[in-house]
C-alpha cells in the first residue's frame, strides 16, 4: 500500500492572462444559460400584456407619425432625395429604437438578476448580452411596418438593401459598449437608472432620426459624426433609399472609430467591476 507521502508533488502554475482567457472560454461554455436568460426576457416582456407583441408595432409607428407631422409638415424640413418623409423617418427610427432598447434593458439587467448573481458563478457578461434578443425581436417586427410603408409609397430598394444586416450588426455593437458600462455603474449608483432613459430620449432628438442629417452644416458634420449613431442611421437610409441617401465617408469612418472605443471601454469597465457585483447588490 502506498503511503500518502509518496504522492508526486503538485505544481501550481501562474500564467499571466490565464484567468481572462478562461473567462472568455466560459462565455461559450455557458451559452445555454444565455439562451435561457434571453428567452426569459422575451417571456417577461410579453407575458400578461393586453396587446402583447402589437406594442412593438404601435410604438414605432406612432413615433414615426409624430416626427413626420412635426418635422415634415410643421417645420417643413427637407427629406432625402425624392423619398417620402415617412419612409425616411422610419428608416432612421429603426436603428435608433434598436440601440435605445438594448441600452435601457441591459443597463438594468444586472440589478434585475440579483438573486442569480449572488448565488451562482457564471460570466456576468451573459446577463446584459441576453437582453439583446428582445430588442432584436422588436426590430424584426418594425421591419414589417417599414416594408408596408415602402409598399404603400411605392419605394423599391436597390442592391444596397443586401447590406442592411451589416448595419444591424453595427447597431448591436454600438449599443453593447455603453450598455455594459451603464450596467456596471447602475449596480453601484442606483439613481443612474433614471439617467439612462433621459439620455436616450435626448439622443432621439439630436440624432438624425426625425430629420435628414444633410441639413447639418458641412463645417459641423465631422463633429456631429462623433455621435456613432449618425453614421449608422445614414447607413440604414442608404440601404433602404439607395442613391438618394449617400453615406458621408469621413463621418462614417469617424463614427466607426468611436464605436470601437466605446466597445473597449464598456467591456473594460464591466470586467473591472463585476467581481464586486454580488457584494454591492
Amino acid at each position: 500500500m502506498t503511503s500518502p507521502s509518496s504522492d508526486p508533488p503538485r505544481t501550481l502554475v501562474l500564467e499571466a492572462g490565464r484567468a481572462d482567457l478562461q473567462y472568455w472560454r466560459d462565455l461559450w461554455r455557458y451559452r445555454e444559460l444565455f439562451l435561457i436568460l434571453a428567452w426569459r426576457d422575451v417571456a417577461v416582456r410579453y407575458k400578461q400584456t393586453v396587446i402583447g407583441l402589437a406594442w412593438a408595432f404601435i410604438r414605432p409607428f406612432m413615433t414615426m407619425v409624430v416626427f413626420t407631422v412635426v418635422f415634415g409638415k410643421i417645420a417643413k424640413l427637407p427629406t432625402e432625395g425624392a423619398a417620402p418623409y415617412a419612409v425616411m423617418v422610419f428608416a432612421g427610427l429603426l436603428p435608433w429604437t434598436l440601440f435605445a432598447s438594448i441600452l435601457n434593458d441591459a443597463s438594468t439587467s444586472i440589478v434585475g438578476s440579483f438573486s442569480l448573481i449572488s448565488k451562482v458563478y457564471f460570466p456576468r457578461l451573459i446577463v446584459p448580452l441576453s437582453t439583446v434578443l428582445v430588442a432584436v425581436i422588436d426590430f424584426l417586427v418594425s421591419l414589417v411596418i417599414l416594408a408596408g410603408l415602402m409598399l404603400w409609397y411605392g419605394v423599391v430598394p436597390g442592391w444596397q438593401i443586401l447590406l442592411l444586416p451589416v448595419f444591424v450588426m453595427l447597431t448591436l455593437v454600438c449599443s453593447i459598449g455603453p450598455a455594459l458600462w451603464a450596467a456596471a455603474v447602475l449596480v453601484k449608483y442606483r439613481d443612474f437608472r433614471f439617467i439612462v432613459p433621459f439620455v436616450t430620449q435626448i439622443g432621439l432628438y439630436i440624432s438624425p432620426v426625425g430629420f435628414s442629417g444633410k441639413i447639418v452644416p458641412e463645417q459641423w458634420s465631422l463633429l456631429y459624426s462623433l455621435n456613432p449613431m449618425v453614421g449608422i442611421i445614414d447607413g440604414f437610409r442608404w440601404c433602404i433609399l439607395g442613391g438618394s441617401s449617400p453615406i458621408d465617408g469621413p463621418g462614417f469612418a469617424l463614427g466607426m472609430g468611436v464605436i470601437v472605443v466605446l466597445l473597449w471601454w464598456g467591456i473594460r469597465s464591466f470586467r473591472r467591476s463585476e467581481r464586486a457585483f454580488a457584494d454591492l447588490i
